[in-house]
């Protein structure tokens, strides 16, 4: 069966702008286009658009989608597998969140006690599942699999306290760090500080910590699209400036 823009768009709940956009951009050109100069969209093209609204609903930029989807490698059966696994996980999120918010409705009531750690319990598993489904695969590859299973029991065993000392080192190193960054020296006082609290910082999550490992972390910020705009939506090109700073914290400039 074949489509035009406005059936395919009626079809997927998409607006034909979108389509359109698609389209120029090379994420999801149409079969053909007829006589008339409108868009055709195949069989093919409803099975590339339906991956692709998968993959937006699970957070992932036009980009890093149209990297996926246009791979000489793309396996449209293992990224549904992959698709499945997922949601599943999304599902489990979903219940240790109700059942979480059901236990504070009964301990509000009376009827139950629970701890400070199993308030935040379903949080904190939120979290790691996040970043499972975000960056599992490449910390694997990177680190291992007993590394990154070492930082996920650290960050669900932590502490109230813990977690706000986190944040609050987040926090100065962000201080830190645009300070530094008005200055423009990654070897400046300032700058080395935010490196030496980006350090504390990554020393919560992991188990050892090596030199080589931290300016690795800080490469892949700028190497990686989506942690480069995890830092730069609060100032465009703070992920090469902290890379820069812990390349010289580490010894290891370039």
């Amino acid at each position: 069966m074949e489509y035009t823009v406005q059936k395919l768009g009626a079809l997927a709940g998409v607006s034909t702008r979108t389509l359109r956009y698609y389209d120029e951009v090379g994420l999801l050109k149409p079969a053909r286009i007829n006589s008339s100069g409108y868009r055709i969209y195949g069989q093919a093209e409803v099975n590339r658009l339906q991956q692709i609204l998968f993959y937006r609903e699970l957070g992932l930029g036009l980009e890093a989608i149209k990297a996926i989807v246009t791979s000489p490698s793309f396996d449209e059966a293992r990224a549904l597998r992959d698709h499945h696994h997922q949601l599943l996980q999304r599902r489990e999120q979903l219940e240790l969140l109700i059942a979480n918010v059901e236990n504070t409705l009964a301990e509000l009531e009376g009827r139950l006690t629970m701890s400070n750690e199993e308030k935040f319990a379903g949080f904190k598993q939120k979290l790691i599942d996040d970043n499972e489904r975000k960056y599992g695969d490449e910390a694997r590859a990177k680190y291992g699999e007993e590394a990154v299973e070492t930082s996920n029991a650290k960050l669900q065993n932590m502490t109230e306290e813990q977690y706000a000392a986190i944040q609050q080192i987040e926090a100065e190193m962000f201080a830190a760090l645009e300070q530094a960054m008005e200055e423009g020296d990654s070897a400046s006082e300032l700058a080395q500080k935010a490196a030496g609290l980006h350090r504390q910082w990554l020393t919560f999550y992991w188990d050892t910590y090596t030199k080589e490992a931290h300016a690795g972390v800080a490469q892949m910020y700028v190497d990686d699209e989506r942690f480069t705009a995890y830092y730069d939506k609060r100032r465009p090109g703070l992920a090469e400036f902290l890379r820069d700073a812990v390349h010289v914290y580490t010894g290891t400039k370039q």
